[in-house]
């Protein structure tokens, strides 16, 4: 069964007439847009970040900030989203700046908890940089506690992973969280 047809399927089990004007090419677009949300599954960390990876005396801390990310919750399919912070010092070795969103937008296109989530773009920095720490912060908004279950509209869930000397070094954690005020 594809996509368009689970869709179809989808549409008749919550009662609707997928016949209906409306609603005549919705699960070609549905099926298209969930491929387009997942298609974090199809990428890797060293096609992402192609070679994009330079040789540098640099010691001190990388940081970008505000990086927007977007990932559908494992448990109910419903979309969460906010922003990602992405700090690492080098060892020898500094990735282009773009390469850092892409990371970031690889594991997001997948199905997700956030704790994983911000995991996941952690390990795979010190993997590809080799950087003596790396720490990530994400601040996301879900929907599936926004649109039921306890319906709190303002809630933000932020979670943290702290590796190397983030985790070790409490001045280089501190000097972290203070750059994202």
């Amino acid at each position: 069964m594809n996509l368009d047809d689970i869709y179809l399927h989808l549409l008749k089990t919550v009662g609707e007439d997928p016949s209906r004007e409306g609603l005549l090419d919705t699960p070609k677009r549905a099926a298209k847009a969930m491929a387009y949300l997942t298609h974090g599954y199809g990428l890797d960390i060293h096609t992402v970040v192609n070679d994009a990876i330079f040789e540098t005396n640099n010691r001190d801390m990388v940081l970008v900030k505000d990086i927007e990310l977007y990932s559908l919750c494992e448990h109910h399919l419903l979309p969460f989203f906010g922003k990602c912070h992405v700090a690492y010092i080098p060892r020898s070795k500094v990735l282009g700046l773009s390469k850092v969103a892409r990371i970031v937008d690889m594991f997001a296109r997948r199905l997700q908890i956030q704790e994983n989530l911000t995991h996941q773009i952690a390990e795979s920095i010190v993997e590809v940089t080799d950087a003596l720490g790396v720490a990530v912060v994400i601040e996301a908004r879900h929907l599936c506690m926004m649109m039921r279950g306890v319906e709190k509209q303002n809630s933000v869930m932020k979670t943290s992973c702290m590796l190397g000397i983030f985790r070790e070094n409490a001045a280089t954690r501190s000097e972290f969280l203070s750059l994202l005020q």
